[in-house]
């Protein structure tokens, strides 16, 4: 059997990353079908996968834990501020390797709204 190797669209929401923000997961939306993706096998930006599912037209979902995300910009993987650009990387249920990629904002900001006074 032969593998190869393609290129997916992504998109990540959020798609700008507040570091300060009280979010619990980063979620990386694809265009290639649930069915045919090895779950266990999906990194971000060498983060491994926190759980994944379909979306409504049965495209690949994946969520990763948001702290797991903060964690790069302090090991300086990221750059906060400014624009840094996601992999997300895995296997196809047939071997095959699949890689997408997209640029995200990355700030440092205190969330204002409705806090105490």
């Amino acid at each position: 059997m032969t593998s190869h190797a393609f290129d997916i669209d992504i998109e990540v929401a959020p798609s700008t990353l507040n570091i300060q923000s009280e979010s619990q997961v980063v979620t990386v939306h694809t265009g290639i079908a649930y069915n045919s993706v090895d779950g266990g096998s999906v990194y971000l930006n060498g983060i491994l996968i926190s759980w994944w599912k379909s979306d409504n037209k049965g495209n690949f979902v994946a969520k990763f834990l948001m702290n797991e995300v903060k964690a790069l910009v302090e090991a300086g993987e990221l750059v906060c501020p400014g624009e840094n650009e996601l992999t997300l990387c895995g296997d196809t249920t047939d071997g095959a390797q699949f890689t997408g990629k997209t640029t995200v904002s990355v700030i440092n900001i205190l969330p204002s709204g409705s806090g105490g006074k």
